[in-house]
């Protein structure tokens, strides 16, 4: 494969890392890929996997994360009728399943870090470490936020994750997106790129490849506005700029603008449902 770009993980071991183009599904993919993938997780910078909020960037985190509580909610909802059975993968520490649970929802997670798995269990959830524990269920919705780019054996996961999806089920993703311009802005410091941590980079023509031989077909393309802000933030602490904060705030602004036009957002959320 064509090398696309070199990088490195800023924000855990300071290892330098390869993006490789794969032509076939339009998408990159991280090189080399640690035997030990778990040690990239296991630092308090990895803030998916902990509740903090010591810092500036990790209230910004929570802050955001809160406000897109709402709007995920507001998209599961105008996807279904009456069920209300979901599968949340890459669950973190629950706060998703929970806010689910409390208007309506049965949820399922499922989370393999055991750190974010404990933090989940003080909330009261009981969230399963793989997808292999959900054998012979199926699911109405199931969600992947951000969470995609993260899965080891992607097509072996898809095939789970299609066999887990009731017949008139939805599967949501959402993952960012390279194609964007504060990905080209910030190039090998984009924050996006979070390597080793994701192993694929997608866009959209790669979703849609990915997915269609599973008969599941991208429906709707929904943009993440506030992740175009939050990655611009983390980039401009790996470029070390002590500026960040308004430095992040012009190129975030700057690249939802452009998206409006392009349509390639920061982030992107697609809604895949069974082919007709």
């Amino acid at each position: 494969m064509k090398l696309f770009l070199k990088t490195k993980d800023f924000s855990v071991s300071g290892e330098s890392f390869e993006l490789h183009w794969d032509e076939e599904f339009q998408m990159l993919r991280t090189s080399p890929v640690p035997e030990n993938l778990e040690g990239y997780y296991d630092s308090d910078n990895y803030i998916s996997h902990t509740d903090s909020s010591t810092g500036l960037v990790d209230q910004l985190y929570q802050k955001v994360k809160r406000l897109n509580l709402k709007k995920k909610l507001q998209l599961i909802d105008n996807q279904i009728d009456i069920s209300r059975n979901l599968l949340d993968i890459g669950a973190g520490t629950g706060d998703f399943l929970l806010y689910t649970q409390e208007n309506g929802y049965t949820i399922t997670g499922v989370e393999p870090n055991e750190k974010a798995r404990t933090l989940a269990k003080d909330k009261g959830l009981d969230l399963k470490p793989g997808l292999n524990n959900l054998r012979g269920q199926q699911y109405d919705i199931i969600t992947l936020w951000h969470v995609l780019e993260h899965l080891p054996e992607l097509e072996k996961q898809i095939v789970k994750i299609e066999e887990l999806l009731a017949a008139k089920g939805t599967l949501i993703i959402a993952v960012p997106n390279f194609k964007s311009f504060d990905a080209k802005h910030y190039g090998r410091y984009w924050a996006g790129y979070d390597v080793p941590r994701h192993l694929w980079h997608f866009s959209k023509e790669s979703i849609a490849k990915l997915f269609k031989p599973h008969n599941l077909e991208v429906v709707q393309i929904r943009p993440m506005w506030f992740d175009a802000f939050y990655v611009s933030l983390l980039s401009e602490k790996y470029k070390g700029n002590k500026l960040y904060l308004l430095s992040a705030f012009f190129v975030g602004l700057w690249s939802n603008i452009k998206a409006c036009f392009t349509k390639e957002h920061s982030s992107l959320i697609y809604v895949l449902k069974r082919a007709k």
